[in-house]
């Protein structure tokens, strides 16, 4: 009788890792509308009339605010679709990422 030796089978599940994370940044203006920029909040994030103004009243206050974090290519959509709106009305609205740390 001839002894075999056997190996225990190792399955090797892949390394994955999440996305990496873009933050979502509102850059203050002098010339779009307060109110504006407030409804582009609520439309385009879904944010409450509440939680936009303190955005809005933060970006205006110290220059830049975060308004979300989301996966790269949906932070740079929302960013863009975002800044869209404000150009469609003729305002320097502007939304950019960055990579969140």
């Amino acid at each position: 009788m001839i002894d075999a030796v056997t190996k225990p089978k190792t399955k090797v599940k892949p390394g994955t890792e999440r996305p990496r994370l873009h933050k979502v940044i509102l850059v203050n203006d002098d010339f779009t509308p307060r109110e504006f920029v407030v409804t582009v909040l609520k439309a385009e994030f879904r944010m409450t009339e509440d939680q936009a103004h303190k955005v809005m009243i933060t970006a205006h206050r110290r220059g830049v605010c975060v308004v979300a974090v989301f996966t790269k290519d949906v932070a740079e959509t929302k960013a863009t679709r975002a800044t869209d709106a404000g150009r469609a009305k003729g305002y320097p609205l502007l939304f950019t990422t960055e990579p969140e740390e």
